[in-house]
């Protein structure tokens, strides 16, 4: 079992940063894939950016590639997500999500846990 917690969602200028983070507890974390995905209202939860157990295998949503960035530090048990040039686009709920395999996915259904979410405003 893996519980996820998301922080760092706010609201912010088009063009500026955050950082979204996802504190996971167990002790088998790094034998996760993780990933990132977001749901903006009335839009199906879609794929932003997933990082294998290593950290070795980073891969990232045509439409954020080169805004944001994904990293996991496994002795701490935290997955982060680096967003720069935000754009009004991005507004979403961002959810942390864990999958239990070595290859990774960019289905949501394929992930087993999940955290509860953080909303990311985005105002033009």
């Amino acid at each position: 079992q893996v519980q996820l917690v998301e922080s760092g969602g706010g609201l912010v200028q088009a063009g500026g940063s955050l950082r979204l983070s996802c504190a996971a507890s167990g002790r088998t974390f790094s034998r996760y894939t993780m990933g990132w995905f977001r749901q903006a209202p009335g839009k199906e939860r879609e794929f932003v950016a997933a990082i294998n157990w290593i950290g070795s295998g980073k891969y990232y949503a045509d439409s954020v590639k080169g805004r944001f960035s994904i990293s996991r530090d496994n002795a701490k048990n935290t997955v982060s997500l680096q967003m720069n040039s935000l754009k009004p686009e991005d507004t979403a709920v961002y959810y942390c999500a864990a999958y239990g395999g070595i290859v990774v996915r960019t289905t949501h259904r394929d992930y087993e846990y999940w955290g509860q979410g953080t909303q990311v405003t985005v105002s033009s």
